[in-house]
């Protein structure tokens, strides 16, 4: 019954979302020396969001699942954003990287106040507060 309230599906899509996000500037950290690497991200959230959102089509989480329909490689759509390169054809720069994990750690930070005021808000219907 509970598990099906839309607020705490979005909370769970913005922080996978958030997770996703700062795994990729972690990579382009990692990645900030390496020649010829592209920085890489994913869409905002909100875009994602009005296209239909990560979870629009139906998923196999297993081979046997949806009669073995296979899911499709990445939930959230993959940039290569147009920037300046190094000589080496590195399009990285950390100042900007560190700047991108400080924006998706207030993102991830929102989700979980979202799910967290909405299950006090549920507590509090339920008299359980």
């Amino acid at each position: 019954m509970f598990q099906d309230i839309n607020v705490f599906k979005m909370a769970y899509a913005m922080a996978t979302h958030a997770g996703k996000r700062q795994a990729m500037v972690a990579q382009n950290m990692a990645n900030a020396d390496t020649p010829g690497y592209k920085r890489r991200d994913i869409e905002p959230f909100a875009a994602a969001y009005d296209r239909g959102g990560p979870h629009a089509a139906m998923h196999a989480s297993r081979p046997g699942h949806l009669n073995g329909i296979a899911q499709s490689g990445s939930r959230w759509a993959e940039l290569t954003p147009d920037a300046p390169a190094d000589p080496n054809g590195n399009s990285v720069s950390i100042e900007e990287e560190m700047l991108t994990a400080v924006e998706v750690k207030r993102q991830h930070d929102r989700a979980l106040a979202i799910y967290k005021t909405s299950l006090n808000v549920l507590r509090a219907s339920l008299g359980k507060v």
